[in-house]
């Protein structure tokens, strides 16, 4: 697609008073990356932030689910408003569809993404929280050129299968030179030598170790139940690095 297309430029207008942008990536669905990004604006949110989140993951939104925000009317006048949760400036693919499936490819995948920043009305924010893709596909890549400012948090676990592809994708984001704050392991249960040592490999920051909390899953769409998680508590500490 040409760069005449006007929602490019467009793009840097939405985002340009947003003081802070993290993606928060991992490079493989089911890791949480999810919960860590709809948690952090939550409790960025709670700190008296101006806080937005983003969710970008076209084909499986679902941080509206995790902070309990139900169907909404979008506010449009030239653009769309996003609608506020808990203090958190939501935008998600899942206000466009609804819970029809949006099976997407090639230049598809693109113009959705392309469209979805350009109508986004975020105006001032502290932090604008981005839920990443999964896997390194034309998503990612399209996210990655389009956002310039975006800074990275990596989200791992201990599991092998994980690790491999959180290298890929770490690997990925060091050749294309884009600043990535730091890794943080989420559902530890244990020792987290084996990602303390990947983080090491990278030269990143291990900011933090989320751990494998059942409260979790009871808290989910109750932001005040999910706050007081211990999951919510560690999260708390990283974002004391990442924005002190």
């Amino acid at each position: 697609m040409s760069n005449l297309d006007p929602r490019y430029a467009a793009v840097d207008r939405r985002l340009a008073d947003a003081r802070r942008v993290l993606a928060v990536t991992g490079g493989k669905g089911g890791i949480g990356k999810s919960m860590v990004a709809s948690t952090l604006a939550l409790l960025l949110a709670r700190r008296g932030l101006r806080a937005g989140l983003l969710d970008l993951d076209l084909t499986s939104p679902t941080d509206h689910v995790i902070l309990g925000l139900g169907d909404r009317f979008l506010t449009e006048e030239f653009g769309v408003e996003p609608p506020v949760v808990e203090g958190v400036h939501l935008m998600s693919v899942s206000f466009l569809v609804g819970d029809r499936p949006a099976p997407l490819r090639g230049d598809d995948i693109t113009n959705a993404i392309l469209e979805i920043l350009a109508i986004t009305r975020w105006q001032d924010l502290d932090a604008l929280v981005i839920d990443m893709p999964p896997g390194l596909g034309d998503a990612t890549l399209d996210v990655v050129r389009l956002i310039r400012k975006a800074e990275y948090l990596m989200v791992a676990n201990g599991s092998r299968v994980v690790r491999e592809t959180v290298r890929r994708m770490a690997r990925f984001l060091s050749e294309l030179e884009v600043p990535v704050v730091g890794m943080v392991e989420n559902m530890a249960r244990g020792d987290s030598g084996a990602v303390r040592a990947m983080a090491d490999e990278f030269n990143l920051r291990l900011l933090g170790s989320l751990p494998w909390d059942e409260a979790v899953e009871d808290a989910v769409g109750d932001p005040d139940a999910l706050a007081k998680t211990r999951f919510a508590a560690a999260l708390g500490r990283v974002a004391d690095v990442l924005f002190v």
